[in-house]
């Protein structure tokens, strides 16, 4: 019998997989419409076109119909769906419902299918010659991106994952028992919820930009496919341009708000970490900047055409090969953003080979007109000189992605390569080096002209900018002290790239708001990798435990400080107090005053308080969120590593104990009491049985504690866990002195553990917490530059789309 269950909401369900196909259906329908239009005369071509344009329309409203429906269901808490159960829960803030949608992979090819959707729609509004040829390339990526989400099973192959499906579908929860129940929503009462890491307001307003980013990239790429399918292999390269100094405007900021949520939301203590899934969104930036610049010299004298090709659809593929990377599930043990594999890896390598073939096809079918001889570009034109920077660009590209793709080459030729033990300093050393020919190119090469320069001006135009450079670079030099070389070279020719692009912004081209783009955004790119320079190599970290207690093997004392509640400690040039703490929702924020010494009242006077906070989730894990106090020359970031948090299921003793904590130890692991530090050291299994009373037959183990109070005393305990006959239970182990008690409750055979509870008085303990904290010297320049790219790519492209105007 079929059973009925209680409480389903089953129609927005249907209603959003009927919305799926019909979007699948329609994007298969336009791109075939479309690219038969594209070879259609004038009256045939009107009514494909016709019809091309219908079915993205109802492509578009199957779309927007689709993310309506899923939005309801995460608002609704509509636990039944599995994407809703596993995504949200009913505490989460309102503001976090967002960040819900596109945490899950389902609703990331959702937001990816949006954007395409948006910029097609601005293509088919524009109603140009180009419109067809181009729609045929962006409409099969939709059709791509739709069977994502189709989870259909044909003859045994997956296709897809659906956001639709039902709880009790899911294999995860298909075989549970209650699940058989017809009532069974009423036994879940919450939600899985939203990754901890993601409940900040940077993931709201991250991932969409950075998918507008890698929808973009589709654009140029769709352009080029145009050219080749019609003929017309060098008159793309003009109506792409905007789109590709768009795409890299977008991708760009979308790759800093990652940074910038790092900084902000992640306790490693900065802004970039060389995380693969950090990688894959940086690589296709590269080499779309790369393309942006080659297309740019095919429009001032025709060269650089196949660069342009191999470049703009090179990027577009990165972008579907990132994809692959973090959403197949390879790189689960390397990155900490990395998707899971829900069996689409075989989809979604059929979906980058296929764009692979389909370009490759098209550039052996026009091979003829696109690879006419030419000249060879001058080593004193500007093209000769982006070119190069071009070269770099790709040359940092494919260093970071053969790394990156370790895991990718084990699993395909059967290798044990490791990826970098440490990955920022290995991928520095290979970058830095590529960052100073870049910063040396962007200082010099406006300063070149098209297709030829005398090499006299150009050396007057740039010796004012290279002798201010040479002395700022030593003045900094002396106060930063840098010994690598290395980063000398960065340091001036950042330095130099800045300065120079300034001097060409004021002299050159008198500060002309129209041509200066180019300069302000160099100016930016130059700041960027200054600050990167700067904050990096001397971020200090101030924090020092100055108490008489070893933090043990997790906390290294060089690097935290122990702070007992209401006492102040010196730290770095201030003096810090934990003044208490405070729960607002799953947060625990602790507040930490700094003061500075007035050395004319002896007194000391309050700098500032920072509130860095604790989010508690017990199903995946609390997470410590920093906290920064920012001024105009530095930032000071400060996260709490360790503090006791509630135990809001331990048993309640209105004794002279406070509630117990449970911790679960394997040997070697330490951990903190209030006025101690508390190491396993080992098991001991020769008990005296006699004196406890036992049997030959029953068993007795000892856990044999070190406990080291603050003033570095030892104290031995070792409570003992027993099993006699079918009873469990534990002999507690007592250290009057520090008012502590220890009871052996359970041995964990599988993992090699075991469970601990410690009892302390409420009479000896005080609240306390330990902390880090991290000076990032002159980090706004940074973040400056990333303000000043952004400013500079949007001129060039207002340029770009005058200069498309004034051409027809």
């Amino acid at each position: 019998m079929e059973i009925q269950y209680v409480g389903e909401h089953l129609s927005y369900g249907k209603l959003g997989n009927g919305f799926i196909v019909l979007s699948f259906t329609a994007a298969l329908l336009s791109a075939i419409s479309f690219l038969i239009s594209v070879y259609r005369k004038k009256d045939d071509k009107a009514v494909w076109l016709k019809i091309a344009r219908m079915s993205f329309a109802m492509h578009a409203i199957s779309v927007f119909s689709v993310i309506g429906i899923l939005f309801f269901l995460i608002h609704g808490h509509f636990f039944e769906y599995y994407y809703v159960w596993q995504h949200s829960s009913t505490i989460l803030p309102v503001k976090y419902m967002f960040a819900c949608f596109w945490e899950g992979q389902e609703g990331s090819f959702l937001l990816w299918t949006f954007w395409h959707v948006i910029l097609g729609a601005i293509i088919i509004r524009k109603g140009s010659e180009w419109e067809s040829p181009v729609m045929v390339t962006v409409m099969l990526i939709q059709v791509f991106l739709a069977s994502m989400i189709l989870g259909l099973t044909f003859y045994g192959i997956k296709i897809g994952s659906n956001p639709f499906i039902l709880l009790r579908n899911h294999p995860d929860f298909a075989n549970l028992p209650f699940i058989h129940l017809p009532e069974y929503l009423s036994k879940i009462k919450d939600g899985r919820g939203l990754n901890p890491l993601l409940q900040n307001y940077w993931m709201v307003i991250h991932p969409p930009t950075l998918f507008l980013g890698f929808a973009s990239t589709a654009i140029p790429f769709a352009f080029a496919m145009a050219g080749l399918m019609v003929g017309k292999v060098r008159e793309w390269v003009k109506p792409a341009l905007p789109w590709a100094f768009f795409s890299v405007m977008i991708l760009g900021t979308g790759v800093l708000m990652g940074g910038a949520w790092a900084y902000e939301a992640l306790s490693f203590g900065g802004f970039w970490a060389w995380d693969p899934v950090e990688n894959a969104s940086l690589v296709p930036w590269l080499t779309l900047v790369g393309a942006a610049h080659v297309m740019l010299i095919n429009k001032k004298n025709g060269s650089s055409l196949v660069s342009s090709f191999i470049l703009t659809t090179l990027t577009f593929l990165l972008v579907l090969y990132s994809t692959f990377l973090t959403r197949s599930g390879i790189l689960g043990n390397t990155s900490v953003h990395a998707f899971t594999d829900l069996g689409m890896s075989g989809q979604l390598l059929l979906y980058m080979v296929f764009f692979v073939f389909m370009a490759i096809a098209l550039l052996i079918y026009n091979r003829k007109k696109i690879n006419p001889l030419q000249e060879e570009e001058k080593i004193q034109s500007r093209e000769f000189w982006m070119f190069m920077g071009m070269l770099v660009l790709v040359i940092s590209a494919v260093q970071i992605t053969i790394t990156t793709s370790i895991p990718v080459i084990n699993k395909i030729v059967g290798s044990k390569m490791a990826p970098p033990a440490n990955a920022i300093d290995f991928y520095n050393s290979w970058q830095i080096p590529l960052a100073v020919v870049i910063s040396l190119l962007i200082a010099i090469g406006q300063f070149f002209k098209w297709r030829d320069s005398n090499m006299k001006d150009v050396i007057k135009k740039i010796a004012l900018s290279f002798i201010i450079s040479i002395l700022v670079t030593a003045l900094l030099e002396y106060s930063f002290r840098f010994e690598r070389y290395q980063y000398i070279m960065l340091l001036f020719s950042s330095i130099w790239a800045f300065v120079a692009n300034f001097d060409y912004l004021i002299r050159i081209i008198k500060g002309k708001l129209p041509f200066s783009g180019a300069s302000i955004a160099h100016m930016g790119i130059a700041l960027i990798l200054l600050g990167s320079l700067i904050s990096n190599t001397e971020k200090t970290i101030i924090s020092r435990n100055m108490l008489n207690v070893d933090l043990g093997k997790d906390f290294s004392n060089k690097e935290n400080i122990l702070l007992y509640r209401n006492d102040t400690l010196a730290m770095g040039e201030y003096y810090v107090t934990y003044k208490g703490k405070e729960k607002v929702g799953v947060n625990i924020y602790y507040e930490i005053e700094y003061f500075k010494a007035n050395h004319e009242t002896g007194k000391l006077d309050k700098a500032f308080s920072l509130k860095p906070l604790v989010q508690i989730n017990d199903r995946m894990g609390n997470v410590s969120e920093p906290a920064t106090k920012r001024f105009i020359n530095r930032d000071i970031y400060t996260h709490i590593t360790y503090a006791e948090l509630e135990d809001k299921n331990a048993p309640v003793d209105d004794g002279e104990y406070k509630k117990p904590s449970t911790k679960t130890l394997s040997v070697g692991d330490t951990i903190i009491t209030s006025n101690s530090l508390v190491t396993f050291m080992s098991l001991n299994k020769s008990q005296d049985k006699k004196s406890l009373f036992l049997e030959d037959t029953d068993i007795a183990v000892g856990a044999q504690l070190s406990v080291v109070d603050v003033n570095r005393k030892v104290h031995l305990a070792q409570p003992i866990f027993i099993i006699k006959g079918s009873n469990i239970y534990t002999k507690e182990s007592e250290i009057t002195e520090l008012g502590l008690k220890f009871g052996f409750s359970k041995i964990l055979p599988d993992s090699n553990k075991i469970e601990l509870t410690i009892f302390e008085k409420k009479s000896n303990s005080r609240e306390f917490v330990i902390m880090k904290a991290i000076i990032f010297p002159d980090i706004n320049i940074l973040w400056i530059g990333a303000i000043l790219m952004i400013i500079g790519t949007w001129l060039a492209i207002v340029k770009r789309i005058k200069d498309l105007k004034i051409s027809k």
